[in-house]
């Protein structure tokens, strides 16, 4: 897709620079998708302090088991 932005230079060319980047059309495909994996990583998150994971046995019953 093609897209006119105006975007400042130096976060342009500093987000090339971070990104180890060939051009700017790499640079933003990469700083995008670092955007959205951050943004679903929050989400994850958020989805886990919500309704956080809950083991059925604790470590201790977990190494009996496995010593049976």
């Amino acid at each position: 897709m093609k897209v006119t932005a105006i975007i400042p230079d130096e976060l342009v060319k500093e987000t090339q620079t971070l990104s180890n980047a060939r051009n700017i059309t790499e640079a933003m495909i990469i700083a995008l998708n670092s955007y959205i994996s951050l943004e679903k990583l929050k989400a994850m998150g958020e989805a886990i302090k919500k309704n956080p994971l809950q083991f059925k046995f604790s470590a201790e019953e977990i190494r009996d088991l496995n010593r049976q």
